[in-house]
């Protein structure tokens, strides 16, 4: 089939999660029908998650007192009441993105490793695909999330440390000792999980995140987690170890592994060192299609979260930030699903209005004079 024969979709979805499903779920609203592809399948990054790894903000059935849970992708659901379960595992919160997805109808493709967004003629975009033939659409949200692109590396030895979240089972991590590199929510997880497991655990991080008071959560630990710390370091198995920056990993003749701080403290686990230091996020693969801050955050509009060197091309997810607040968790991020929905559906020449009923359950959040002053 000729470039010119090949199908053009209206619009092409990245990422089968909470914030493509939710982009896509707005997308029907105005009788748009997108094409969603994603790697592996719905919620594919939930069903990897570490065993009795649960989501950080809790689901309550309060929508219909005008209060939508907070894990919710569209105003008329809510994991609570489906899953009945205040902080949903990871394979369960998948299973709601499954029952979302049959609700509005979406189409979804797996097995499609998207590698670029590029333009294409007549202001159509195309989405290049490994080992595929590229689609070719008029509008491309990006929303492939960040759990699959963990960070690593940044210093030597960095093969000896996993991060936290490509562990499955926390009964295989060898011995009775373990160190974890990070101590923001996935570091802390991980080491209740350890201690729960009984082993001893020892989280190094360069400043104090578990000491954090903060109004915006994206600053500080949820108070799920905080509650759960405080019962692990009750058991005098864990330790948390503040400013801390880790120069090494050095393998040892035993098998374990040594980890150097640059002021020669060392700690010594069992096994391979656990990396939680954060994730570089799916917009990597396609970095030079946006521009980004000094402090590496993604530009985009305010008008629609478009990119401003690619027209076209959308961004939703965790990696949004807006006039410094990040919209990192669902319940904010989900703000703005109508926000790009009405830029796409300008872009196609269709009546938005019908997104309005988007706005007071908080799914069209357009005004972000609050981010100047407070956490959104």
């Amino acid at each position: 089939m000729s470039a010119s024969q090949r199908p053009v979709h209206d619009v092409v979805v990245v990422g089968a999660g909470p914030a493509g499903l939710g982009v896509a779920s707005a997308l029907t609203r105005l009788g748009v029908e997108p094409l969603v592809v994603d790697r592996y399948g719905v919620g594919a990054s939930f069903r990897r998650w570490p065993e009795g790894m649960r989501l950080l903000t809790p689901s309550f059935t309060s929508n219909q007192f005008g209060l939508v849970d907070l894990n919710a992708i569209t105003p008329d659901t809510s994991p609570a009441l489906s899953l009945v379960d205040e902080h949903p595992t990871g394979g369960d919160y998948a299973a709601y993105l499954e029952m979302v997805t049959k609700l509005n109808g979406l189409e979804v493709v797996s097995g499609v490793e998207v590698t670029d967004v590029a333009p294409a003629a007549d202001g159509l975009l195309e989405v290049l695909q490994h080992d595929a033939a590229p689609l070719h659409a008029r509008a491309v949200v990006w929303a492939a999330g960040e759990a699959q692109y963990p960070r690593t590396g940044g210093f030597d030895g960095s093969q000896h440390a996993i991060p936290t979240i490509s562990v499955q089972r926390w009964e295989t991590i060898p011995g009775g000792e373990t160190v974890v590199i990070g101590g923001y929510e996935s570091g802390i997880d991980a080491a209740v999980q350890l201690v729960e497991h009984g082993r001893r655990v020892t989280v190094l991080d360069r400043d104090e995140p578990w000491a954090v008071i903060d109004p915006d959560p994206s600053r500080a630990l949820s108070p799920y987690t905080h509650a759960r710390l405080r019962h692990a370091q009750s058991t005098g198995r864990l330790t948390l170890e503040s400013g801390v920056e880790v120069v090494a990993c050095r393998q040892r003749l035993d098998g374990g592994v040594e980890v150097v701080a640059r002021d020669g403290r060392s700690w010594i686990t069992a096994g391979p060192a656990l990396l939680a230091t954060g994730f570089v996020g799916s917009v990597s693969v396609i970095r030079d299609r946006f521009e980004h801050d000094e402090q590496g955050h993604v530009l985009v509009t305010e008008e629609a979260d478009e990119s401003t060197i690619l027209p076209g091309l959308y961004l939703a997810g965790p990696a949004l930030s807006h006039r410094g607040a990040i919209f990192c968790f669902i319940y904010k991020f989900r703000q703005r699903f109508g926000v790009v929905a009405r830029g796409i559906g300008n872009r196609l020449g269709v009546d938005t209005e019908p997104l309005e009923a988007l706005r007071a359950p908080g799914f069209l959040l357009d005004d972000l004079s609050c981010c100047d002053d407070c956490a959104c």
